[in-house]
């Protein structure tokens, strides 16, 4: 069987979702390289007292560059609640009861970007070089593929590095560079870097990472 074969296996078929259409929902049992069980699912409302308690086991450094106060529970519950417009997608990463990873695909509702989508994933520290981010990102491809995405964009603060190099791994590219153009959560200008992945090359190298471990041994 093929790299893509084995994930089309491991994962579900994507989903062809019209914009305002509600697709079925995710709930997966997966196993990180080391062999961690972990359950990948939709991000539900009733989620948030978990989502919060994930938030603050984030470092300061980390929660500091993040787009918005995840602090703030008002805030994440809104956030929450985007998946109701039909244009936000939620997953979560739990071991046991508790979140480990949060990932969101956000299509753009502009007709002239509509072949656009924004992933955003944050992991847990203990959980990361696990395979889990790759898992996350690899689920986040599939309702891509569903709602016809045909380029992806990751948006960084300039300090960010470890996240962007993750990014240019799975074949983004750096498009642009806008200095001080947003602001960290003490309130100090930073450059956001924007990058971007074709689909189809998003999905090659995730499928390459595939074939250059053992990690089909571990499923």
């Amino acid at each position: 069987m093929t790299a893509r074969g084995r994930l089309l296996k491991m994962g579900a078929a994507p989903q062809n979702i019209s914009r305002g259409e509600e697709r079925i929902g995710m709930n997966k049992n997966e196993t990180l390289k080391d062999g961690t069980a972990v359950v990948i699912r939709d991000l539900k409302l009733d989620d948030l007292e978990k989502l919060m308690a994930f938030y603050k086991t984030l470092p300061p450094d980390d929660r500091r560059y993040l787009k918005v106060d995840v602090t703030a529970r008002d805030v994440v519950r809104r956030r929450i609640l985007l998946t109701e417009q039909g244009n936000v997608d939620r997953l979560i990463a739990l071991v046991g009861d508790n979140i480990v990873a949060d990932g969101m695909l956000e299509v753009s509702r502009d007709d002239w970007s509509r072949h656009q989508g924004e992933l955003r994933v944050i992991v847990d520290r203990a959980f990361r070089r696990r395979g889990l981010g790759l898992l996350m990102m690899r689920e986040l491809h599939s309702l891509a593929v569903g709602r016809n995405i045909r380029k992806v964009v990751a948006k960084f603060m300039r300090p960010q590095e470890d996240a962007r190099r993750i990014c240019r791994a799975l074949g983004f590219r750096e498009e642009s560079l806008l200095p001080d153009y947003v602001l960290d959560r003490t309130g100090a200008a930073q450059d956001l870097v924007i990058m971007t992945a074709d689909i189809q090359e998003f999905w090659k190298e995730i499928e390459s990472f595939y074939r250059a471990t053992d990690w089909q041994r571990c499923q």
